[in-house]
């Protein structure tokens, strides 16, 4: 028999292709940019949660590699446009493969001393110390005035891909869609693997874990590392999207935004950060129409959330957590 959440991940996967689909048959690409920004929130939220969901690990600095991933599509588009070379003389590019190479790359060499440092703590001094070093790097971004500073870095038109006309919305979107589920299949098989295994046990207990051999440390600096690798291919999408890099990207607020996905999903959930995404946006866009105050309604969802549907709106809909 197919699990109830399992079904219900079918449901939300299939939702959020349909709406594109059905918008583009009636000439509403506003639903499809939107549509578009669920799918890259959900991207960035897998990410954090491998770090957040699997291995307990609260991180209030993921908005730093989201930063990172949206300036580096920023940055080198802008050396390829203007043809000038940047540092030791690499040209920059228009090419989505290549600029998510970058932003994977570029995420992962800064997540190393980050999640070194910081995993050296635990509870509330490594939620403060990611918030630090997210911080830090929000300051620089702002005082860079050779790409923005406080104005942020635009692109003069989205950045290409193979085959593929990226500057219409559908097209974009698939490209997308299409990244959030090599994404969520990750999780999935990080969760089900035996480091998956072992970085739970590390969330649980991590003296048992140390008992047999395997160093905490190590497993937890991996998937910190996987992690802000994830989130930062989200913000190279993210700042596509807008056509716009941003140091709000950077800011805390969005380290918070993506911690709320999560917990209106489901966290540890496969779908979690998806079911999150889009309850989120449609907040955002409902109630952001009726008030300029919407963040305060979410914030009681939120509340009501913790309080009675502690396991998100999966949850809620689908019961005791399941790897399905």
């Amino acid at each position: 028999m197919i699990a109830r959440e399992t079904i219900i991940n079918t449901i939300l996967a299939l939702l959020l292709l349909a709406v594109p689909l059905i918008a583009m048959a009636v000439g509403e690409p506003f639903y499809i940019t939107l549509s578009t920004r669920v799918a890259i929130l959900a991207l960035a939220a897998v990410g954090l949660n491998i770090a957040l969901g699997l291995g307990g690990l609260v991180s209030f600095g993921h908005a730093a590699f989201f930063g990172i991933g949206g300036y580096a599509a920023g940055i080198l588009a802008t050396h390829a446009f203007n043809a000038e070379p940047m540092l030791f003389g690499v040209e920059g590019t228009t090419s989505m493969p290549w600029i998510w190479l970058v932003a994977l790359t570029v995420c992962g060499l800064v997540a190393l001393p980050i999640g070194a440092i910081s995993l050296r703590t635990s509870g509330v001094y490594f939620i403060m110390i990611t918030l630090a070093f997210a911080q830090m790097i929000y300051y620089f971004a702002i005082s860079w005035p050779a790409y923005g500073g406080e104005d942020g870095l635009s692109l003069s038109v989205r950045n290409s891909f193979p085959l593929i006309n990226t500057a219409k919305p559908l097209p974009f979107f698939l490209i997308c869609y299409a990244l959030l589920l090599l994404a969520m299949s990750l999780f999935a098989l990080i969760r089900g693997s035996r480091f998956g295994a072992a970085l739970q046990t590390a969330r649980q207990n991590d003296t048992r874990l140390a008992a047999v051999g395997i160093a905490p440390f190590n497993i937890r600096l991996i998937a910190f590392i996987i992690s802000a690798m994830v989130t930062g291919l989200a913000g190279a999408l993210f700042a596509d999207l807008n056509r716009f890099a941003s140091p709000s990207m950077l800011s805390w607020h969005m380290s918070g935004e993506l911690i709320v996905l999560i917990i209106l999903g489901g966290k540890g959930r496969l779908f979690g950060p998806l079911a999150g995404a889009m309850l989120y946006v449609l907040f955002e866009y409902t109630l952001g129409g009726i008030t300029e105050r919407w963040q305060f309604f979410l914030g009681l969802i939120l509340l009501g959330v913790v309080l009675f549907a502690r396991g998100g709106l999966l949850g809620l809909l689908a019961g005791k957590a399941r790897h399905g």
